[in-house]
């Protein structure tokens, strides 16, 4: 026979109920903690990558950095001494004003430095001009002026001054050249060079320019 020490009295169901019971709370608990970093995680991954879609988007349309568009509007003469009304007094600068416009088709400022501007006739320089800085504001057209000295000699040195002066036409090209810079959200920063060839015919009568045609070319 057993001695009474021996003997050991069995647990209660109850107890063994409750400890079962305890036991899958614990389990569903961490199913559900499990569960619920799942679905943060996925939610999160999922604004993550709305995010930096948006973010592409945007750059490449709304924040892609588009080129400049300088143009030259006209050209007023306000100094001009001709002899017998035909030619253009040796000795005497001749000065004109150049009308010329900055369209900034981007979501942001361009800001452009000292502009350069080269008159030619027939390859030959017979005027240069730097105009002042500026700025041209997000989706806006900037307009300036920018004064030309033309010194006559080298134009009446030119080999074909003397045919196309009794026609009151004169050809001539034009350079300009307008450093500057884009900035859209203190993020994307973009220098850009824009330069400009133009060819047009200057009318000596009315005063006027016609038939112009430019190239742009656009460093980014």
């Amino acid at each position: 026979m057993l001695s009474p020490e021996q003997v050991r009295p069995l647990a209660p169901a109850t107890e063994r109920l409750r400890s079962d019971h305890d036991e899958s709370a614990l389990r569903q608990q961490k199913t559900r903690r499990r569960r619920c970093l799942k679905i943060c995680g996925c939610i999160s991954a999922i604004v993550l990558l709305t995010i930096i879609i948006l973010i592409v988007i945007l750059i490449f349309t709304v924040f892609r950095v588009k080129d400049p568009v300088i143009k030259m509007n006209n050209i007023t003469v306000t100094q001009l001494e001709l002899i017998n009304n035909t030619i253009p007094r040796p000795g005497v600068n001749m000065s004109l004003i150049a009308d010329v416009s900055v369209k900034n088709p981007n979501y942001a400022s361009f800001k452009f430095k000292n502009t350069t501007t080269t008159l030619y006739y027939h390859g030959l320089v017979i005027g240069e001009a730097r105009g002042p800085p500026g700025q041209s504001k997000a989706r806006r057209t900037a307009r300036m002026n920018i004064t030309v000295d033309i010194i006559p000699d080298r134009l009446l040195s030119a080999p074909n001054f003397t045919q196309e002066i009794s026609s009151r036409v004169l050809d001539l090209n034009t350079y300009s050249r307008i450093p500057g810079r884009v900035k859209i959200l203190a993020i994307i920063k973009r220098r850009i060079m824009v330069k400009m060839n133009c060819t047009l015919s200057f009318n000596l009568t009315s005063l006027d320019i016609s038939d112009q045609k430019c190239k742009q070319d656009v460093d980014l």
